[in-house]
């Protein structure tokens, strides 16, 4: 299941995001989404989780939480339209 994850703090790293979750189980990716011009992070990310129902406990158990003194907005991810590609400014090495 692809996670959307929202209201991040602009210090919060890819593997924090990525430890946060795998609390819950496995993590196939974890990445935050930087302007490409400034390379900040735009304060959201995604998180790729194999198992649907790890998906769905992490989903449950992460909204609304405190993640690096910010409250985060956890939800899936609605697919990306036909033909898009990747979201503007994600790094896939970040």
């Amino acid at each position: 299941m692809n996670i959307f994850v929202a209201s991040l703090n602009f210090k919060t790293r890819r593997e924090d995001l990525q430890k946060a979750f795998e609390a819950y189980g496995q993590v196939t990716s974890a990445k935050i989404v930087k302007d490409r011009v400034t390379g900040r992070s735009k304060g959201f990310g995604f998180v790729e989780m194999p198992n649907d129902e790890e998906a769905a406990r992490a989903i449950a158990g992460l909204n609304d939480t405190d993640l690096d003194g910010r409250k985060i907005v956890v939800k899936q991810a609605n697919p990306r339209p036909e033909g898009s590609s990747a979201a503007a400014g994600e790094d896939p090495g970040s």
